[in-house]
């Protein structure tokens, strides 16, 4: 009510998720840009070490800027190709299919497990009621009367 700063202002969690992807995409952007300048720079500070002031040629093969070059274009392509093409085949809808996929997984698991779990508390629960019945009820073998010297032998035989 005495704050300066609207409730309206904050950002629902769609909103939110848009705007770290969309931070996430520029980062990529701008790391791919960062390179492909570093890039540029640098493949023309070697020809220049190579062709124009012939160092190298000693150590290394004849020409072995280019062979720099090609392969750091190379890498490049592959950057480029991560950042343009890979992220349309793997982008947010491909994240977030994989992410109910395993979400699925997992319930699935979680649900065969409870059964289980289930499963085997009920066995356990019928054997502890087997044992405490085969306790409490008397066991079925006769039971053997001691002759007793002072007491008188039954009528009935």
């Amino acid at each position: 009510m005495f704050s300066k700063t609207k409730k309206n202002d904050r950002i629902d969690a769609d909103q939110r998720e848009q705007y770290e992807y969309a931070r996430k995409r520029i980062k990529q952007k701008k790391g791919l840009m960062r390179h492909f300048i570093i890039f540029l720079v640098g493949a023309i500070l070697l020809l220049i070490i190579d062709l124009v002031l012939k160092k190298g040629h000693e150590i290394l093969l004849k020409d072995w800027s280019v062979w720099v070059v090609l392969l750091w274009v190379f890498l490049l392509l592959i950057h480029v190709f991560n950042v343009f093409i890979m992220n349309k085949f793997m982008g947010k809808e491909w994240e977030n299919q994989q992410l109910e996929k395993l979400k699925k997984q997992q319930e699935t698991r979680i649900a065969q497990l409870k059964k289980q779990a289930v499963q085997e508390a009920t066995v356990e629960e019928v054997k502890a009621s087997r044992e405490t019945e085969a306790l409490n009820t008397p066991s079925q073998t006769p039971e053997v009367k001691k002759n007793n010297p002072n007491e008188l032998p039954p009528e009935n035989l």
